[in-house]
């Protein structure tokens, strides 16, 4: 009787750290929108100057598709240093912010920027609507990278 080996089971992990400064909204919907187009895949986000929490207002609208942000908690990008990373991108918006340099062991480097929804100004349905404005830029950016460079590569 022969093992049969799933081809996507040889393959090593990859590793992936999305980067931002304060790793309380797009760096977070990033990280869950990835677990959830391949959960094998190891997903963490960081920021360099970590908020105190993640965002309501991201959790709430990730929670409208699906995926739960209420337990993730902004971390500070020094604890990964010294971690090797397949793929860091950083998401912030380049007008406006200076975007983070990862000086750990990477092997890509990318950056897919996104408007800072916590800057959303406006009645509570206006701010909602930039939330799920950039949420929804994400999934498809972050669909896009996964479809080319991960779930190619694994195929």
């Amino acid at each position: 009787m022969g093992v049969f080996i799933h081809k996507r089971e040889c393959q090593m992990t990859k590793r992936i750290l999305i980067l931002c400064t304060g790793n309380s909204c797009r760096s977070q919907m990033a990280e869950g929108l990835l677990r959830s187009f391949d959960p094998l895949l190891e997903v963490v986000s960081a920021g360099t100057k970590a908020a105190s929490r993640v965002h309501p207002k991201a959790i709430q609208v990730m929670n409208e598709i699906g995926i739960d942000l209420s337990g993730n908690v902004p971390k500070t990008v020094d604890q990964f240093l010294t971690q090797p990373f397949d793929y860091v991108i950083t998401v912030c918006d380049n007008a406006k912010e200076s975007c983070p340099v990862f000086i750990g062991s990477v092997k890509h480097r990318l950056h897919i920027g996104f408007d800072d929804p916590a800057d959303a100004t406006g009645t509570e349905e206006e701010i909602l609507s930039v939330f799920r404005r950039v949420r929804d830029e994400i999934k498809k950016d972050f669909y896009t990278f996964f479809a080319e460079k991960i779930k190619k590569v694994q195929a």
